[in-house]
């Protein structure tokens, strides 16, 4: 496992954006898919996006796809989450995973991946 730790999170107003950032420590941070998920009071956790270890692949849930970039820095052990266009509903506690995998991410992978080191979440508050 890994440690995580999120940082990144705040207010900001429709339209605007963020980027969340995800420290992990170890020496194995490229063995690893990593994922953001959020939740939202009252709801369910939501996978939000994975990138495979290498960064050579993606996954976005539909409700984000095309404003939240995820990427991945391996020399400094650090996921990265860029949130562009952010609307009310993006609202929510964001926490980064890690899931030990070393191959493509595909969407039904992505779901599936066991995630078993976690962040401590980070607050994102998006206002209308």
């Amino acid at each position: 496992q890994v440690q995580l730790v999120e940082s990144g999170g705040g207010l900001v107003q429709a339209g605007g954006s963020l980027r969340l950032s995800c420290a992990a420590s170890g020496r194995t941070f490229s063995s690893y898919a990593m994922g953001w998920f959020r939740q939202a009071p009252g709801k369910e956790r939501e996978l939000v996006a994975v990138i495979s270890w290498s960064g050579g692949s993606t996954y976005y849930a539909d409700s984000v796809k095309g404003r939240f970039t995820i990427s991945r820095d391996n020399a400094k052990n650090t996921v990265y989450l860029q949130m562009n266009s952010l609307k009310p509903e993006d609202t929510a506690v964001y926490y980064c995973a890690a899931a030990r995998w070393k191959s493509t991410i595909t969407a039904g992978l992505a779901v599936g991946l066991n995630y078993d080191s976690w962040g401590q979440g980070t607050q994102v508050t998006v206002s209308s």
